[in-house]
């Protein structure tokens, strides 16, 4: 059995989870996941139809973009997953252009915590990342993506292990996490948090952002040191 089986087939997994979350349509998105002793990843093959997928056709990466094993091209999105990976101590990666999420990516817009749905996972809005500006495009698009997002949780003072999410201005969102069923996860939350936030705006434009009190219980009651939800 190859050493990267056990990385190949956590991506497949995470990867057949999308289509069924209704993340996804056609071939838009991946997932990765990490194995950081073996300083790779695997990650799905690009364009390929999720109907087709199978753990032996996830592509394997080193931490550089290299491809290391695998006989297809790996996604678009490949260099962006290396340069979080190389950066940032986390085991999986998630990018989709879910309806919602993808929208507010689009209107460049964060998303406010307006709900408790939303204090139980953060506590903070939803980032946006500012669009790329014209000389990161010029020099390596998706590999300036994986900067783009780490600077707009650096310039915001944001800890990447308690905010597993961002959109990325006029793109779409990338979610990430301890692993790749934990970006998926992550990605669900974020379209459900954002298709909330969109019919809030709608039922009362002039809503308020959900008060700091509510947002602390909510949190703290799941992960805080005396946290009690769902334990």
């Amino acid at each position: 059995m190859s050493k990267y089986q056990h990385i190949r087939e956590a991506a497949y997994y995470a990867n057949m989870e999308l289509p069924k979350l209704n993340l996804v349509i056609f071939t838009f998105g991946n997932v990765s996941a990490a194995n950081r002793d073996l300083g790779v990843f695997a990650i799905k093959p690009s364009g390929v139809p999720y109907a087709e997928l199978t753990p032996a056709k996830m592509v394997i990466v080193d931490f550089d973009g290299n491809v290391i094993e695998g006989d297809l091209r790996p996604s678009s999105d490949t260099k962006t997953h290396a340069v979080l990976y190389k950066h940032w101590d986390i085991g999986g990666i998630c990018h989709t252009h879910s309806t919602y999420a993808t929208s507010w990516a689009q209107a460049q817009r964060d998303i406010p915590i307006y709900g408790t749905t939303h204090a139980d996972h953060k506590t903070v809005d939803v980032p946006c990342a500012q669009p790329m500006d014209d000389e990161m495009i010029k020099g390596g698009y998706e590999y300036q993506t994986g900067f783009q997002i780490m600077n707009c949780l650096s310039e915001r003072k944001l800890d990447h292990r308690e905010v597993e999410m961002v959109l990325v201005g006029n793109h779409a969102p990338f979610t990430w996490g301890k692993s790749a069923d934990k970006a998926v996860y992550n990605s669900a939350v974020l379209e459900s948090i954002a298709q909330m936030a969109y019919l809030t705006e709608q039922i009362n434009p002039d809503c308020a952002r959900l008060k700091e009190s509510l947002i602390k219980k909510h949190y703290e009651r799941k992960h805080g040191p005396d946290s009690y939800y769902g334990q």
